[in-house]
């Protein structure tokens, strides 16, 4: 593969920058080892990039403003370098991106980890570069499976979203879903423990609906991997609960070897009448019976969900019965957003609009709960020992990780343990970082 050429003789630099979700950090460590086959080294330290790759989210306004803002202020701090903007921002409004002073190179979604081909044209010809392909024409699976600078990898087994929901645009930022092959995603499975993985984060924009489109099912697509020797752990990325069936879970619970107790699953209301106004696939019955169930099987399960404040068609009597039913949950985490008004969406033919006011009111009431949640579930596991992956910190002093069940943890530094799982004793919340765990490496 033939090495990207500057104009200057000293050997180019890229800088990553990535907004969002999992799947995205995946696809930016993707671009990366593109971008390094042909010659293109990660920037470190101080030094001055070359090319600023900005992978960016959609999934509010704010995210969007957070991409303009990131986009801007790279384009101040480094004004000669080539500045390729990507990302469900880029694929969802690419001339507003590409209006933007300095942005060299737009890429929508199918065309993102195709980037170094880009930046290799944009460099040949110097014209500026804005390739979208529409929505609904994006059918190519194209596979991830990245570590960047984590130890653990992100594996991209789904792409795209048939789902519609009335207040989302990722269907038109990601596309229509589509599935890798179980043959295929083993053997990056295999490649990631070849090069020291231990852990690997199953990713994608609606990973249950896996196999949809080549005939494959999820729970195959687990047991497959299951069998990979080498990873020691798996983590199911957010998983619709009408898609992680009872069987799955009993799976997991029961036979498997390497996934852990660690679930991310979205509510987003615990109204049924703002789930049907929301086109969601399920209600809260069916959503309580799969909390339950997990809590049944592994009772020292993570949990986390989602849930949105202020969405359309929220009064105050569904937003109480919403609050009640969160409250209610044996759940570990809420991880809350506001509702935010997206173009294009049938949401906005929604009767009922909740104020931004009253928006933050419910967005703070839902994040104490949250916290209170959070701070429970350490509490459970104080004084136990729990299996740790650990992982070095920015300050060299101290190392942190994960236990099976999701609880970050934090111990002074042993280099021998790195990238490997040991057992830890869980002491206490740290008192300066209330996600994290004071732990004793054994």
């Amino acid at each position: 593969m033939s090495n990207i050429q500057f104009q200057t003789n000293k050997k180019p630099k890229a800088a990553y920058y990535t907004l969002g979700c999992k799947l995205n950090f995946a696809e930016t460590s993707a671009i990366g080892r593109a971008l390094q086959e042909k010659g293109i080294e990660r920037v470190s330290g101080s030094e001055t990039p070359d090319i600023c790759v900005i992978n960016t989210c959609s999934v509010t306004e704010t995210a969007d403003k957070k991409g303009r803002q990131l986009i801007r202020r790279l384009v101040a701090r480094h004004p000669q370098a080539t500045v390729v903007v990507t990302g469900c921002y880029a694929q969802l409004k690419p001339r507003e991106v590409a209006a933007i002073e300095g942005v060299d190179i737009v890429l929508g979604s199918n065309e993102k980890l195709r980037a170094a081909e880009y930046v290799e044209r944009w460099l040949s010809e110097r014209h500026n570069i804005m390739e979208v392909t529409p929505p609904l024409d994006i059918t190519i699976f194209r596979p991830s499976c990245e570590r960047g600078e984590r130890t653990r990898y992100f594996l991209k087994v789904q792409d795209g979203c048939d789902y519609f929901c009335t207040y989302c645009t990722i269907p038109y930022a990601r596309g229509r879903s589509r599935s890798g092959r179980i043959a295929d995603l083993t053997e990056q499975a295999r490649r990631a423990a070849a090069e020291g993985g231990r852990e690997i984060v199953i990713t994608g924009v609606n990973i249950g609906d896996f196999g949809r489109d080549t005939g494959e099912a999820f729970l195959d697509l687990l047991k497959a991997l299951d069998d990979v020797e080498g990873i020691e752990r798996y983590r199911i990325s957010s998983i619709e609960p009408n898609l992680i069936t009872d069987k799955a879970l009993r799976w997991i619970a029961e036979e498997s070897r390497a996934f852990m107790p660690h679930f991310h699953i979205p509510l987003q209301s615990g109204s049924d009448a703002v789930l049907r106004l929301m086109n969601r696939r399920y209600d809260t019955t069916l959503f309580r019976h799969r909390i339950e169930t997990i809590v049944s099987l592994m009772p020292d399960a993570f949990i986390g969900i989602d849930i949105i404040a202020g969405a359309r068609g929220e009064t105050e009597e569904e937003w109480q019965r919403s609050l009640d039913f969160t409250a209610s949950l044996p759940v570990s985490r809420c991880h809350v957003f506001p509702y935010s008004e997206r173009p294009g969406t049938k949401a906005l033919g929604i009767d009922h609009i909740v104020s931004q006011e009253e928006k933050h009111r419910r967005v703070a009431m839902l994040t104490s709960l949250s916290e209170s949640k959070l701070a429970g579930f350490h509490r459970r596991f104080e004084g136990a020992t729990r299996p740790v992956l650990w992982e070095n910190s920015a300050d060299g002093r101290l190392m942190h990780g994960h236990t099976d069940n999701y609880i970050r943890v934090e111990a002074p530094l042993r280099e021998e343990l790195l990238n490997r799982v040991t057992p830890a004793r869980l002491l206490q919340a740290d008192a300066s970082d209330p996600e994290t765990m004071k732990a004793q490496a054994l």
